[in-house]
């Protein structure tokens, strides 16, 4: 995360602000997220049932893909000095693109949409995420995320 003053983080709109560093999906990661969201769909967990699909393989849940977004960006973002909290604010126009087979790498690419100070000391920042998958020309989702930045 690159820290900068709160007043310069308008100046990087429209800026590509980093790229996140490779982070592999494995099928214990995929079957503890089944466990936690109760969705155990062959096409996650069946290893042997995925293999006969179009897929070849198990694929990620498209929102244990999106919910890894959060530590991706943390590497990839700009983010006001003086922070105290970052909250996560929701998203704004997501789409899953391309499924995320077992095995597979992915990365975040973050670019920043929008800046808002939302009250003394609150900064509402929009950046665009791409989802890559290493070796795959499409991404894997693509999402506006919305992160409230709280500082002293």
């Amino acid at each position: 995360m690159q820290i900068i003053p709160a007043e310069k983080l308008a100046d990087r709109v429209g800026e590509e602000t980093g790229v996140s560093d490779w982070f592999e999906i494995d099928q214990d990661r995929i079957n503890t997220f089944a466990d936690a969201t109760m969705d155990h769909q062959f096409i996650h967990v069946d290893p042997e049932a995925a293999a006969q699909t179009p897929f070849g393989s198990t694929i990620a849940h498209g929102f244990l893909t999106l919910s890894l977004t959060t530590p991706m960006m943390m590497e990839a973002m700009v983010a006001p000095d003086r922070m105290v909290m970052a909250v996560n604010y929701g998203t704004d126009k997501l789409r899953f693109i391309e499924p995320v087979k077992v095995g597979s790498r992915i990365r975040a690419r973050t670019r920043l949409v929008d800046v808002t100070q939302k009250g003394p000391g609150r900064w509402l920042l929009k950046n665009e995420v791409t989802v890559e998958i290493e070796d795959v020309d499409r991404p894997a989702l693509i999402v506006e995320a919305l992160t409230l930045f709280v500082t002293a």
